[in-house]
């Protein structure tokens, strides 16, 4: 038992155990999903969990007030929770880690007007800008993304200026200058190499922050628009019917917290392996 306890503290298992069933889930979704997300039964509206008073085996974790299987539609929201945080981690990650190279290995002028870009983007309210967008163009998947992808990128590059600062002091770095070698090529090989630890890192956590962040705004109406299936929009649509439905609005809830919880782990636990200091606590 101990030398188990040590393994699951030396590894990631749970966090790796809940976003291994989570991509399995949104994968699968089709094969996985008792019943259509779209689908409902006016009959079994509210139906509550199969194992309360009342419930039914043919809605596992119940019915939101359509008659539709909470389950289900939480299955193929992963997909939706995924495929946000994925399109905007990888936009997000490449220009932020671009942006931070740049105005930390560049520096003066350069340095300066990127990062008031940065500052600026910090400075906006997102959720303000969010609500605008929607009443302009309209809910949609894709309008999400985009939000997010233009706001996401700022982290990254503030985080990893910081750490091309330090890294283009090393004596490695001041060497391949000396040898002749041009800026661009200096970044890509002495200077990426360095960072990648990092980026690691921090994607880690901020595919968490993603995730968390359409939740809300699909709680708040101006992410991912009825009757696909997301999270955040699951939790809203319960919210009239917490005290008599808490299920509809509670199982999405934990799931928001149990996926978030595992990428923030996740990263964690990523930093404490890349830093020898913190591996020898």
């Amino acid at each position: 038992m101990v030398k188990g306890f040590r393994f699951m503290r030396r590894w990631p298992i749970l966090p790796l155990f809940v976003l291994a069933l989570l991509v399995v889930v949104a994968i699968f979704a089709p094969f996985i999903a008792p019943h259509h997300p779209l689908e409902g039964d006016l009959d079994k509206r509210n139906a509550p969990p199969a194992w309360t008073s009342g419930g039914t085996s043919r809605y596992l974790l119940g019915a939101d007030y359509l008659g539709r299987d909470i389950a289900s539609r939480l299955i193929f929201g992963s997909r939706v929770s995924l495929l946000v945080a994925g399109t905007v981690l990888g936009i997000g990650g490449i220009v932020g880690t671009v942006v931070g190279m740049t105005a930390g290995y560049a520096g003066g002028k350069v340095d300066e007007l990127l990062m008031r870009l940065v500052d600026f983007t910090f400075a906006v309210p997102f959720i303000m800008v969010a609500l605008v967008a929607a009443v302009v163009f309209g809910s949609s998947l894709g309008l999400v993304i985009i939000l997010l992808a233009v706001f996401g990128w700022a982290p990254f590059a503030r985080y990893v200026r910081a750490e091309t600062l330090q890294l283009k002091t090393r004596e490695y770095v001041l060497l391949a200058k000396v040898a002749g070698a041009s800026p661009l090529r200096i970044v890509h090989r002495h200077i990426l190499s360095g960072l990648v630890n990092t980026v690691m890192v921090l994607a880690s956590v901020r595919v968490g922050a993603y995730i968390l962040t359409e939740s809300v705004l699909s709680y708040l109406g101006v992410g991912i628009p009825p009757p696909t299936p997301a999270w955040g929009s699951m939790v809203a649509d319960g919210r009239d019917y917490i005290s008599s439905a808490w299920w509809i609005s509670f199982f999405p809830g934990i799931a928001i917290l149990l996926t978030v919880f595992a990428f923030n782990f996740l990263g964690d636990w990523l930093r404490d392996w890349f830093d020898p200091r913190l591996r020898q606590l």
